[in-house]
Order: C-alpha cells, then sequence, then structure tokens
C-alpha cells in the first residue's frame, strides 16, 4: 500500500484518506500532530466486539480497560496498556466510532524511543479529509474491507 495525493492506494484501488494534521513530516516528534514518512508495517488489528463483527481471525478486541500509552518518560511508551494506568495515555474504547476498528503501524514500536512519536493507526475518519493527531484516516466501509484483507506485516508506504 502507498500514501498519494489522491489517497491511499492498494493495487489499481486508492481510497481517499485523512493525515495528520501536521502534515507529513519525516522528524515526528510527540505531539506534533504530523504523519511520519517511511514504509511501516501493520502491526495489530483491534476491533470493537460490542459494536462490530470480528473482521478477521488476528483481530483483538477493545475492553473498557484497553488504553495506548503516550507517556514519553514511561517505560510503556507507545504500548497498549490496561487501566488503571498513571501515566499519559489514549483510551482504544471511545465513545465515537473513530477507534471501532483499528489497524497498529509499528511506527516506533515495539522499541519506542522517547518524544519521537506514538500510536500511528489507521482508523475511521471524522469526516472526508478532517485531519488526524498523526494518524491515517478512512471512510468507515473502506476501512473494514481493508481490514478483512490485510495481515499482519503489510506494508504502507509514506513519502
Amino acid at each position: 500500500m502507498r500514501l498519494t495525493p489522491r489517497g491511499l492506494r492498494l493495487g489499481t484501488t486508492t481510497y481517499p484518506c485523512s493525515i495528520g494534521r501536521g502534515g507529513i513530516r519525516t522528524d515526528k516528534a510527540e505531539g506534533d500532530g504530523a504523519t511520519p514518512t517511511g514504509t511501516h508495517r501493520i502491526a495489530e488489528l483491534w476491533y470493537r466486539a460490542d459494536r462490530i463483527a470480528k473482521p478477521s481471525p488476528w483481530a483483538r478486541a477493545i475492553g473498557p480497560a484497553d488504553l495506548w500509552c503516550d507517556a514519553p518518560d514511561h517505560p510503556d511508551y507507545n504500548h497498549h496498556v490496561t487501566a488503571p494506568f498513571p501515566a499519559s495515555h489514549e483510551r482504544l474504547r471511545r465513545a465515537d466510532p473513530l477507534y471501532d476498528l483499528i489497524l497498529t503501524l509499528n511506527w516506533n514500536w515495539p522499541d519506542a524511543t522517547p518524544h519521537k512519536g506514538s500510536a500511528i493507526f489507521l482508523h475511521q475518519w471524522r469526516r472526508p479529509r478532517f485531519p488526524t493527531e498523526g494518524c491515517l484516516a478512512l471512510r468507515r466501509d473502506h476501512l473494514h474491507a481493508l481490514a478483512r484483507h490485510l495481515k499482519p506485516g503489510t506494508r504502507i508506504r509514506i513519502s
């Protein structure tokens, strides 16, 4: 897969895609809102079992205690953690549908460098081309179609 100015391209199909409010950057840092350049791999697939069917055999259900650590000085920086968790984090189980399905990318993972950026996900967009905090975001039906077919290790090229 490759991110192009028109969207995320897989084969001959291009899916409209949102990127980070900070644009695409080679020098990604925590909190900059940028989408990092490079060739990233899909590492995990998470889904809300209370809202949608399991999209793939390798998908993991998101529970009420599932969080993602975004505290650069914490040993669990840029990793899945569970509540209660004292350091800064993002909830994976959201009230809105943006994280009903999440493909995590291997950006700065599993060996995270502090302050280099965390949680680059492929998730549902808020609305067409609305910027993210650094993630890639797609229309719900496009995201679900891709999740059914993509495998761990699938490459996404961002340049």
